[in-house]
């Protein structure tokens, strides 16, 4: 049963503590000089009003900047002693679970905020189809939450941030480069491999395409992540 305002506790308090930490500049820092290179280079090299290039590579910088977001969420609670104490509270595991989720989920949000001004940009610079701009920012948040999901199980798995890292990074990574290889398999095993690629569903929102599939896969993901993680605290207790 949650507890809303024990989730909403757990949610400030994750969402503070990232910001006293310095490596939630480094990592925002780094995210907005990446994805500025991506986006000023077709702009001013190739005379481009698009963001293809922003939005085509935005899976790949997400495998990496979310398992770096949610690294320390549960290892460190765990490393440092403090997970015992955060289950004697009268929380249960859903607020845990979810408010530390939300709270990922809000930082990852405010990396995102300020790359709107590139469509901005665009749209006063040139013609601009703003159908897949949206699209894509849906396909942003909702793959930030996949991803963020898939990070917190990772981090529950292991007292060592840098483990939790790697084990988020290369479950991440799989899924968006599962799309990469489907050329090279056989036609049997294709559509199903395409339906769990996060890169192809996302590449549908970027395209303005709305489907319900897609939506449904990336829910699916934050639910299974979300519920190993249930079951790796259980197993903990």
């Amino acid at each position: 049963m949650i507890q809303i305002k024990s989730l909403l506790h757990i949610f400030f308090k994750e969402f503070k503590t990232y910001f006293i930490s310095p490596i939630a500049y480094i990592v925002i820092s780094l995210y907005l000089v990446f994805t500025g290179f991506l986006f000023f280079s077709p702009f001013f090299l190739n005379d481009q009003t698009t963001l293809r290039a922003f939005f085509g590579l935005l899976p790949f910088t997400f495998s990496i900047i979310l398992p770096v977001i949610t690294m320390s969420l549960f290892s460190e609670e765990i490393n440092v002693g403090s997970y015992e104490l955060l289950l004697t509270l009268p929380v249960t595991y859903l607020d845990i679970i979810i408010g530390k989720f939300l709270a990922a989920l809000a930082f990852a949000c405010i990396a995102i905020l300020p790359t709107i001004s590139y469509p901005i940009f665009v749209s006063f610079a040139g013609t601009l189809d703003w159908g897949p701009v949206i699209g894509g920012y849906i396909g942003a948040i909702l793959l930030a939450a996949a991803y963020g999901a898939i990070g917190l199980f990772a981090s529950a798995l292991t007292r060592n941030q840098i483990i939790a890292v790697i084990i988020g990074v290369v479950i991440c990574l799989t899924l968006f480069l599962i799309d990469q290889i489907l050329v090279i398999l056989p036609s049997g095993i294709v559509n199903f491999l395409q339906f769990i690629s996060s890169n192809y569903h996302f590449k549908n929102f970027a395209k303005g395409v709305l489907d319900t599939r897609d939506l449904l896969y990336f829910i699916s993901i934050c639910f299974v992540a979300m519920y190993g993680t249930k079951l790796v605290m259980e197993e903990k207790q």
